[in-house]
C-alpha cells in the first residue's frame, strides 16, 4: 500500500484547517500537528491533545494561529506511515483523535437499513442473503427513504408491518423516533490512514462501511469532521444484535483519518450534508470494487444524530466522534453466485471525498494487526513527561 500526499489531502487543501497527530519517536509520543502546504507542524504546544483542540473556542482560528515545530514534510510522513515499510526511527501518521468517545450510527440510509435486515433474517449464512433481498424489496418496497423517522406515516407503516409480523428491530432504529448509537470503539484505539484494518479472524461474511465521522465537542457542538471505515462482521451480527460489540469493536476494527477538517467559513456542516463519499476495495486476487454514497439522502440529519448523541441526558467530557452511518452496501457476488460480497486479507478499502482526502487501509486479521498499547494513561504520563501538561 502506497500512500502519497496528492492522493491523500482534501482537494482545497491550500485554505482548509486540517488537524492530525503522528507519533514521535524522538519523544515516544503522540503530538497534535497542522498541515500546512510547507509540511507538518507540531501545535502540542498550543493543543496538547485532539481533545483540547477541539474544545477551543475556534478549533480552526487556533490551529492556524500555533506556530508549531516542522517535523516534515506530508509526503516524508506518509511514506513512513504503512507498517511493512516503516522506519521506527521517523514519524508516522496516526489516527486524527484521541481522549474523544468513538460512537458511531446505524441504519441511518435505507440501503443499510435493508441489508441489516437481510443479515436478520439470514443468521449469518451469506448464501441465503439474496433470496431474502428479494422477498423484503417486494414486501416493503424501496420507497422508505421518503419516510422521516418518527413520523406519523412512519408510524402507520409501523403498525402495518407489526401486523403482518414483519417487524424488526432495525426498522425500529430506522424509521422509529430514536435513533440506533453505539459504542464502536474505545478512545485511543482507532487506526489511521495507511495503517492496518482489522477483520476477526472468526468472521467469513464481513464488509467496508464508508462514512463521514463528525467531530464534537464536550458542548455538543459539532467542530469538524473526517472520513471512517466502521468495519462490520455481517456473520456475527446476522446471529443476534446483542453481538454487535463483538462485531464492531475488534482490534484495529475503527480506521478513522486522514485529518480532521474543522469548521471555517470554507467548510461547514451544510458542506458536510452534501457529502458524497466514494469507496475502492482493490483485492490481491485482482477484485476491484468501487462506489459511493450521498449523505443528502440520510433519513436523519447529522446534527439530529449528535442532538440524540449528546445533550442534558448524556455528556461526554471530552467530546466525541459520531460515524453517522452508511448507505454503501456491497452486496455484488465475488467468489461464488450468492454468496455476496466479503473481504480477502490484504485488500486496500480506500475512502474517500474531495473536501475531507483519503482514508485507505489494508485489511489484515486483527490478531495480526499492531496491538493496541498504548492508552489515555500513557498519553498523559508522556505529555508530563515532555512538560506540556
Amino acid at each position: 500500500m502506497q500512500i502519497r500526499k496528492d492522493t491523500t489531502l482534501p482537494a482545497d487543501a491550500a485554505r482548509a484547517a486540517l488537524a492530525g497527530r503522528v507519533w514521535r519517536p524522538d519523544i515516544a509520543g503522540p503530538s497534535v500537528v497542522a498541515i500546512r502546504p510547507d509540511g507538518v507542524y507540531d501545535v502540542t504546544a498550543a493543543a496538547p491533545t485532539m481533545r483540547d483542540l477541539c474544545e477551543a473556542d475556534d478549533p480552526a482560528a487556533t490551529l492556524r494561529a500555533a506556530a508549531g515545530e516542522r517535523i516534515a514534510s506530508l509526503d516524508e510522513i506518509l511514506a513512513n506511515t504503512p507498517p511493512d515499510a516503516r522506519d521506527p526511527r521517523k514519524s508516522w501518521l496516526l489516527a486524527p483523535i484521541d481522549l474523544q468517545a468513538i460512537k458511531a450510527a446505524g441504519v441511518t440510509f435505507v440501503v443499510s437499513l435493508l441489508e441489516r435486515l437481510i443479515e436478520e433474517q439470514a443468521r449469518g449464512q451469506p448464501e441465503r442473503a439474496a433470496t431474502i433481498r428479494a422477498e423484503m424489496l417486494a414486501t416493503i418496497g424501496s420507497d422508505l427513504a421518503a419516510l422521516k423517522p418518527g413520523s406519523p406515516k412512519a408510524m402507520a407503516l409501523k403498525q402495518l408491518l407489526v401486523a403482518k409480523g414483519m417487524w424488526s428491530q432495525y426498522l425500529e432504529v430506522g424509521i422509529g423516533p430514536d435513533a440506533e448509537i453505539f459504542t464502536k470503539a474505545q478512545p485511543m484505539s482507532a487506526v489511521g490512514h495507511g495503517m492496518d484494518a482489522g477483520l476477526h479472524p472468526d468472521s467469513t461474511w464481513n464488509n467496508p462501511e464508508p462514512e463521514v465521522v463528525l467531530v464534537v465537542s464536550a458542548r455538543g457542538r459539532i467542530v469538524g469532521a473526517t472520513l471512517g471505515n466502521d468495519v462490520n462482521l455481517r456473520d456475527v451480527e446476522g446471529r443476534s444484535a446483542l453481538l454487535l460489540g463483538r462485531a464492531k469493536d475488534n482490534n484495529a476494527s475503527c480506521a478513522v483519518g486522514p485529518f480532521v477538517r474543522l469548521f471555517d467559513g470554507a467548510f461547514t456542516l451544510d458542506t458536510v450534508r452534501a457529502l458524497t463519499v466514494k469507496l475502492d476495495v482493490a483485492g490481491p486476487d485482482g477484485f476491484r470494487m468501487r462506489g459511493e454514497s450521498s449523505i443528502a439522502r440520510i433519513s436523519r440529519d447529522p446534527a439530529d444524530l449528535v442532538g440524540q448523541l449528546i445533550g442534558p441526558n448524556h455528556q461526554y467530557p471530552d467530546g466525541a466522534v459520531l460515524f453517522v452511518g452508511t448507505m454503501f452496501a456491497p452486496v455484488a457476488d465475488r467468489d461464488a453466485p450468492g454468496q455476496g460480497f466479503t473481504h480477502k486479507l490484504g485488500d486496500v478499502v480506500t475512502i474517500s471525498a474531495p473536501e475531507l482526502g483519503a482514508l485507505a487501509n489494508r485489511m489484515v486479521r486483527s490478531c495480526d494487526a499492531a496491538p493496541w498499547t498504548f492508552g489515555a494513561g500513557e498519553l498523559m504520563r508522556n505529555l508530563a513527561r515532555r512538560g506540556v501538561l
